[in-house]
C-alpha cells in the first residue's frame, strides 16, 4: 500500500529519506533513535539500520513498537517483511543474555533462550571464559572475564545486559551548590536532570554504566558532576589533555561542595591523587618504548574508585579499552557529544562502558534557547594554477593534504576576518605548516601541541575577555576547551573525513550567545578535489542532527560569486 510518507525502507534494512519533504523532520528525529544516516547529498539521505543502533535504542528505552510504528507511519510503501523480522529479532536479543551476580557473590551468566544459550557455551572461543558446567541456562563465569566475555558476545551478535552490580567504593560526599563561587544560581536543567537520573537508575544493578550523550555546550560536566553527587564516592575523571583537566578541576571546585584539598591533578605535570582525581588520556597511555607497560595505569588500582569518568568517551584511546575490560565492577561513566567513532570501535564503547543511556537530538536544545543557532556555510574555491599539476600528479595520501592546504584559503580567511571584525573568530586546522603560515599572514597567535599549557591558559584568558579577538587553534581545539564568547569558527582543513571532528568543532561555539547571537560555523573546501571528498563525509553526523550547509562559491577574482541552501552535506 502506497502512502505520501517521505521514507522508503528496503529489504536489506536501508532507509531512503526525502529531505524536501513536509515531515523531514519528523523523520530525521524518529530515525536517529535507532539507524546510522550513511550518506546526505541534496535530496535523498540513507539510513542503516544496524545491530549496534537497535541495542542502543534498546538500552534507552526505546521498544520495538516504537521501531516499528515508526517505520509503518513514515513509510511511503509497506514496510518489508524480512525487515520487520529482523527488527524484531535483533532488538529481542538485548536483554536475553544477562550477568547476575549469584548468592555466593560468583559472577553468573543467565540466558533466556536456550538456542542462544547453546551458541554462547559451546562457542570455542568463549569456553574459556566460563567455570564448570552450566545449570539449565546459566553458567558460572570466571571473575576476571567479565569484560572481555561482554566484548566477545557483542562480536557474536549477543549483547549481554551486566546487572552484576559494582563495588561501593570508598565514600567521600559531595553535592551541587545551590549557586556558584559568582553568586549564580545553580539548577540543573530537565534534560540534564535526566541524564543523571537515567544513569544513576534509583541506584540498582540497571545504573552505574553507560553513556549519556549530550552536544557541546550542554552541560555535560555538570551531568557528570550531579552523578558523582548521586554516589557519593571516590571518582576518578579521565579527561583529554591538561586544560580539560584544568576546566574540570575549576567546575568542581564552583559547583560542587568539594574543597580544593579533595581534588587532585594527575598529567605530565603533577601527579596527586586524591578522592577525586582528574587524569588525562596521555599520560595514561604514556610508556617509553611499544614494547615496555604502560606505568601509569596503577592508578586505576591506587585507590579504591567508585566511579570512572570517560570525558569526551569517543576518544577512548584502544589501550584503555583493556584497562577498561578490567574494571567492570567499577561503575563508568561516558560522556560524549557523538558516539561515532572512525575506527569501528563503537561496539567496544557499548560492552566496556556501557550502552547509550541518554540521547537528545542537538535541534531540541537549540529550539529550547540551551544551545546557540548555528548556520553552517561551505566555502567552495578552486585549486590555483600553480598548484593544480603538483596535485595532479601527487600520490593519493599527498593530494589529501595538497587539496586540504590550499594557498587561497588564505585569503579567503583575510576576506572573512573583514567582515567579522567585530567576533570572536576561532580558526582551526588540522596541518601545522598552514597553520603557521597563516599565523604569520594574519598576525594572530597559534596554539598548537608544542605549545606550553601556561601560554595556552593565557591566551584563552584574553581571548574569553575580548582582548584577543581571533585565535588560531590546531586539532587541539577540537574538544575540551571553554570559549563561551566565540561565535564565529573558520575551519580550514580536518582529519580526512572524520565526523565526529566536525562535530566537535562545530561545539565550540554551541554555547547560548548574548542577545541570542547566531554562530557562524565556515568551513573551507577545495572543490573537485579529496578535500571535497572528505568534506561530504565530515558532514554526516551534523546533517543528522538537522544542520543544513549553504553553500558557497569562492574565486580569487570576483570573491564570493553565489549561494545555495543544501540540507545536510554538500
Amino acid at each position: 500500500m502506497e502512502s505520501s510518507g517521505p521514507l522508503i525502507v528496503q529489504g536489506d534494512r536501508s532507509l531512503l529519506l526525502e529531505v524536501d519533504h513536509p515531515r523531514y523532520e519528523e523523520a530525521r528525529d524518529c530515525l536517529a533513535a535507532f539507524a546510522e544516516l550513511l550518506k546526505s547529498p541534496e535530496y535523498i539521505h540513507t539510513y542503516q539500520i544496524t545491530p549496534l543502533s537497535l541495542w542502543n535504542a534498546a538500552s534507552a528505552g526505546h521498544t520495538l513498537d516504537y521501531v516499528l510504528n515508526g517505520l509503518a507511519s513514515l513509510s511511503r510503501y509497506a514496510v518489508p517483511e524480512i525487515v520487520k523480522t529482523e527488527v524484531a529479532e535483533l532488538m529481542s536479543r538485548y536483554g536475553k543474555v544477562k550477568l547476575l551476580r549469584a548468592n555466593d557473590g560468583s559472577l553468573e551468566l543467565h540466558c533466556s533462550d536456550e538456542y542462544i544459550f547453546l551458541q554462547i557455551t559451546r562457542h570455542p572461543k568463549l569456553l574459556s571464559y566460563f567455570v564448570g558446567h552450566p545449570r539449565g541456562l546459566q553458567v558460572t563465569v570466571a571473575a576476571l572475564c567479565r569484560g572481555t566475555l561482554k566484548n566477545e558476545l557483542i562480536k557474536l551478535g549477543f549483547p549481554a545486559e551486566d546487572l552484576a552490580g559494582y563495588t561501593t567504593g570508598i565514600a567521600h560526599a559531595l553535592s551541587l551548590r545551590s549557586e556558584t563561587l559568582e553568586a549564580k544560581p545553580l539548577i540543573l536543567r530537565s534534560y540534564q536532570q535526566s541524564a543523571a537520573d537515567t544513569f544513576y537508575s534509583g541506584g540498582t544493578e540497571r545504573g552505574g554504566s553507560g553513556v549519556i550523550v549530550l552536544p557541546c555546550g550542554a552541560g555535560k560536566t555538570l551531568v557528570g558532576m550531579a552523578c558523582m553527587a548521586k554516589y557519593g564516592c571516590q571518582t576518578l575523571i579521565v579527561t583529554t589533555n591538561v586544560v580539560a583537566a584544568r576546566q574540570w578541576i575549576r567546575e568542581l571546585l564552583d559547583k560542587t561542595t568539594l574543597n580544593p584539598e579533595d581534588v587532585g591533578e594527575y598529567n605530565g605535570l603533577n601527579k596527586n591523587l586524591k578522592p577525586i582525581t582528574v587524569a588525562t588520556y596521555q599520560i595514561l597511555t604514556y610508556r617509553n618504548r611499544k614494547t615496555e607497560t604502560f606505568p601509569h595505569f596503577e592508578i586505576f588500582n591506587q585507590k579504591n574508585w567508585g566511579l570512572i569518568i570517560y570525558d569526551e568517551v569517543h576518544l577512548l584511546p584502544a589501550p584503555l579499552f583493556r584497562v577498561a575490560a578490567d574494571m567492570q565492577a567499577t561503575r563508568r561513566l561516558g560522556l560524549t557529544a557523538t558516539l561515532i567513532r572512525e575506527d569501528g570501535k563503537e561496539t567496544d564503547v557499548f560492552a566496556l562502558i556501557g550502552p547509550k543511556k541518554y540521547d537528545v537530538p542537538w535541534k531540541a536544545l537549540e529550539s529550547q534557547g540551551w544551545i546557540a543557532t548555528v548556520k553552517c556555510i561551505e566555502i567552495k574555491l578552486p585549486l590555483p594554477s600553480g598548484e593544480r599539476i603538483p596535485y595532479a600528479v601527487a600520490p593519493p595520501r599527498d593530494k589529501v593534504t595538497l587539496s586540504a592546504c590550499n594557498s587561497l584559503k588564505d585569503k579567503v580567511v583575510s576576506e572573512l576576518l573583514d567582515h567579522h571584525r567585530s567576533d570572536q573568530v576561532l580558526i582551526i586546522g588540522q596541518y601545522l605548516d598552514q597553520l603557521n603560515r597563516l599565523a604569520q599572514t594574519l598576525q594572530f597567535p597559534l596554539i598548537t601541541g608544542q605549545t606550553p599549557n601556561e601560554i595556552r591558559f593565557q591566551l584563552f584568558a584574553q581571548f574569553r575577555s575580548g582582548e584577543l579577538p581571533v585565535l588560531i587553534v590546531s586539532k587541539i581545539g577540537n574538544f575540551a576547551i571553554d570559549l563561551p564568547d566565540a561565535n564565529v569558527l573558520i575551519q580550514i582543513s580536518g582529519t580526512f573525513g572524520s565526523r565526529q571532528e566536525e562535530a566537535q568543532r562545530l561545539g565550540r561555539i554551541l554555547r547560548p550567545k548574548s542577545h541570542g547571537r547566531q554562530a557562524l560555523f565556515y568551513t573551507l573546501v577545495t572543490q573537485e578535489t579529496r578535500d571535497q571528498d572528505f568534506a561530504m563525509n565530515r558532514q554526516l553526523f551534523l546533517a543528522e542532527q538537522g544542520y543544513t550547509y549553504e553553500t558557497k562559491s569562492w574565486s580569487p577574482i570576483h570573491g564570493f560569486l553565489k549561494a545555495k541552501t543544501e540540507p545536510g552535506a554538500s
